[in-house]
């Protein structure tokens, strides 16, 4: 308790503390099942007899599925308790991943993703938002949010080779099949997200996020959180942060084929990535709460944006690698303090806590859109314009996305400021008015 005070945590984030890194571990082993076909993605088509296309479909059905899902779930989460949903949605995925021990076809496959993307987006994500934000103080929103993300890639990065290890060891057993390592990898993730689901339920207390009856949302609140233009704004900044989130997986491949890095330096990159992750989540969250969620929002799109056109710069050439990796982390590194700050613009922006989850449901569904579309753009560039061609397509697609993120950043300090709005809004709203006026600021 007194580190985290010497951290800078309020009296209620120093004790929900334990319980935000329970739902950041959850939030991270949860996904495990959903995408772990991309860590082994030539072996899992081989093991399965999956295209490409065939494999690109389970990304759209489960964004898809998803973005139906939000909106219903976000409600959910406001009505019924954080502790049980979170642990059902934990439970359920890692059963899933059980059914997919069976010799499952294409058309089995389809459904059992769809199956997922009900159970880990469904009311999980909006459960997590909200949990942060009612488990966490006032002042403490960007580092709570920054310790959420943070811990969800410490959790990550401890998954990840241990996955590794459980594929080698099936393919040690069985001597000659990938199937054989990837139902390891099946089992494991399977094992590690139904333990997750139980040891939530056991340890995750209601105490901080227990629903009153009188302050239940209704339908009559949906109404209210669709006309805030807060909603709308974050909905629009997640958005384009998310197109990035979809779009880093081609910039390894964007070195190797065209600027002449190992493929063995590459997966170095790849693994630097996650070591990164946790510095700048914590980092941006403390950053945040000191300069102004917005401000720093905007210094990272602007950052991320001229970084990957620095990087289209770059002669094709093996003398350009060290530059890239170097410019690359940068970008990566202003990215993930971008990912968590979106969350903290719910607080700045004065978003009544007791509606979080119906929130966090919204912004999702606009937000995570990109899911739907951005992996099937980019492989038709790529596909359809062999070589740097494809590339520059791609990447200046996502330089005018990153740019319009920050317009829309410039846009939410106007409606903060013609407000009266800023960081710690919403707890201050609340405090004073109760949560109803607070919506109604909210959606002035």
């Amino acid at each position: 308790m007194n580190l985290l005070a010497k951290l800078g945590m309020g009296e209620r984030t120093r004790r929900n503390f334990v319980a935000i890194l329970l739902v950041a571990a959850g939030g991270s082993i949860i996904y495990g099942l959903p995408y772990f076909h991309y860590d082994y993605y030539e072996a899992y088509a081989q093991a399965y007899h999956l295209t490409n296309t065939q494999i690109g479909v389970f990304g759209s059905i489960f964004g898809v599925f998803g973005m139906i899902s939000y909106l219903f779930g976000g409600y959910l989460a406001d009505r019924v308790s954080i502790r049980l949903l979170l642990s059902l949605s934990l439970i359920g995925t890692g059963l899933g991943g059980f059914i997919h021990l069976l010799p499952l076809n294409f058309p089995e496959l389809v459904a059992l993703y769809s199956f997922w993307g009900f159970t880990s987006l469904f009311a999980f994500w909006p459960c997590c938002v909200k949990a942060v934000r009612v488990l966490s103080s006032p002042e403490d929103k960007g580092k709570s949010f920054g310790w959420f993300e943070g811990a969800r890639g410490v959790a990550s990065a401890i998954m990840t080779p241990l996955a590794v290890i459980a594929f080698r060891f099936g393919m040690n057993a069985d001597g000659k099949h990938d199937i054989a390592g990837m139902r390891q990898v099946i089992v494991f993730y399977s094992v590690i997200t139904v333990f997750s689901g139980l040891l939530v339920l056991w340890k995750m207390r209601d105490d901080g996020s227990k629903i009153d009856k009188s302050e239940q949302v209704t339908f009559k609140d949906i109404g209210t959180v669709l006309r805030m233009p807060a909603i709308w704004i974050i909905g629009l900044v997640t958005f384009c942060n998310y197109v990035f989130t979809l779009s880093v997986y081609y910039f390894t491949p964007y070195g190797t084929s065209l600027l002449g890095m190992s493929v063995t330096a590459g997966a170095v990159l790849a693994a630097a990535k996650r070591y990164v992750t946790p510095v700048s989540n914590v980092g941006g969250g403390y950053l945040a709460d000191k300069f102004g969620t917005s401000r720093l929002l905007l210094i990272s799109f602007l950052v991320m944006a001229i970084g990957t056109a620095a990087i289209l710069l770059l002669p094709l050439n093996d003398s350009s690698t060290i530059v890239f990796v170097i410019v690359f982390l940068i970008i990566y590194f202003f990215y993930n303090v971008n990912y968590p700050l979106t969350w903290a613009m719910m607080d700045e922006g004065a978003i009544p806590e007791r509606v979080s989850g119906t929130a966090a449901g919204i912004i999702s569904t606009i937000g995570y859109l990109p899911e739907v579309f951005v992996s099937l753009l980019a492989g038709a560039l790529i596909d359809g314009h062999p070589g740097v061609a494809g590339y520059r397509m791609f990447f200046g697609s996502l330089i005018a996305m990153l740019l319009l993120g920050a317009v829309f950043v410039v846009v939410w300090q106007r409606f903060l400021r013609k407000h009266g709005l800023g960081k710690g809004s919403a707890a201050k709203t609340e405090a004073q008015a109760g949560a109803q006026p607070a919506a109604k600021d909210a959606a002035a």
